[in-house]
């Protein structure tokens, strides 16, 4: 299936170096951002229910930039100055350096995975067993938290933001030929807005385990997904493209060949075809000719068999007058 329109799922990236707009350059795709869930943040009262109290905690475990945003916010509402002394876990450097819209990244205590993964993350973890974890997390969280609990690291989820389906507008077209998601809310909203699904000759991408068990449980078909080779998202869908693209350009040859071919059969059957006319053409020509000779010329009439045997006509004398009646007729 020829991929030239792509819709990911998460909000346009701030920064321009996206390998999401390499993809764009590299295959000539359309890629467009457009978000099936929204988040919508907890209110400190909402929050408050929870029964968690955020200055009994001196670390934070942090794997999304959406956590920092509602984290930091919720401390505002609750009145809670942050501490120079708090410590930050991310699971990768990017959300590390997100930081820096809220604290001075220099002068706070800032680790992170050298990978973008969780199990990266947790050696450090490990050296600061001390600390009390605390990990701001959405209703509906993915499963970065099961490797938390598989190495057993005694931390506290807070709820902190919610998810919820950002429904599409009555008449908005879902012309793209692939779909990329990455949370069992994506596929959910997705489901939810378009009934007709199952029905869709579409792509569909996804990351992250409960993502893929959502859509296995939706009845949807994974075509894409990350592997050990290709870690992001980005990277999965750069392999399929290639794939996808090679089997373009066979088939393109292929045609072309076949093309080719039929074009050479078409000249051989014209030739062809010009000879018989060329041969038809010459045998009546001499047939004709053969016609014109055989045929006798109107001025040429048979010469009559002349009978050397048969007696020729005799002559009548001619009568021949007397001298002597002459004279006599004369004398008188």
């Amino acid at each position: 299936m020829s991929i030239k329109k792509i819709l990911v799922s998460q909000p346009r990236p701030t920064s321009e170096k996206s390998p999401y707009f390499d993809l764009e350059k590299k295959y000539g795709v359309e890629v467009v951002f457009r978000p099936f869930i929204k988040v919508e943040g907890l209110t400190s009262r909402e929050f408050r229910q929870s029964k968690i109290n955020v200055p009994d905690y001196t670390a934070i475990i942090l794997t999304a930039r959406t956590a920092i945003d509602h984290f930091f916010r919720l401390c505002k509402e609750l009145r809670y100055n942050v501490p120079d002394t708090l410590k930050y876990f991310c699971v990768s450097e990017t959300i590390a350096h997100y930081l820096q819209k809220y604290v001075i990244y220099r002068k706070r205590k800032i680790f992170y995975s050298e990978t973008g993964l969780m199990e990266d993350l947790i050696p450090i973890i490990a050296k600061h067993h001390k600390e009390t974890y605390l990990m701001p997390v959405s209703d509906v969280h993915n499963d970065k938290a099961v490797v938390l609990d598989n190495n057993k690291v005694k931390y506290v989820k807070a709820v902190m933001y919610r998810t919820v389906s950002n429904d599409f507008k009555p008449g908005e077209k879902l012309d793209y030929d692939m779909l990329v998601f990455f949370t069992p809310a994506g596929i959910k909203s997705y489901t939810t807005n378009f009934p007709d699904y199952k029905e869709r000759n579409v792509v569909i991408a996804a990351m992250g385990q409960t993502t893929l068990e959502a859509a296995e449980k939706a009845g949807i078909t994974v075509d894409v997904t990350v592997t050990p080779e290709a870690p992001s998202m980005a990277g999965a869908i750069d392999q399929y493209l290639k794939k996808v693209r090679a089997e373009e350009e066979k088939q393109e040859r292929k045609a072309a060949r076949e093309a080719a071919k039929m074009e050479k059969e078409k000249a051989e059957q014209g030739t062809a075809a010009k000879r018989s006319a060329a041969a038809k053409k010459a045998a009546v020509t001499r047939k004709a000719k053969a016609a014109t000779v055989a045929k006798p010329k109107a001025a040429d009439k048979p010469i009559a068999a002349v009978d050397t045997m048969a007696t020729p006509p005799v002559k009548k004398p001619t009568a021949v007058k007397s001298r002597s009646t002459t004279a006599k007729k004369t004398t008188k």
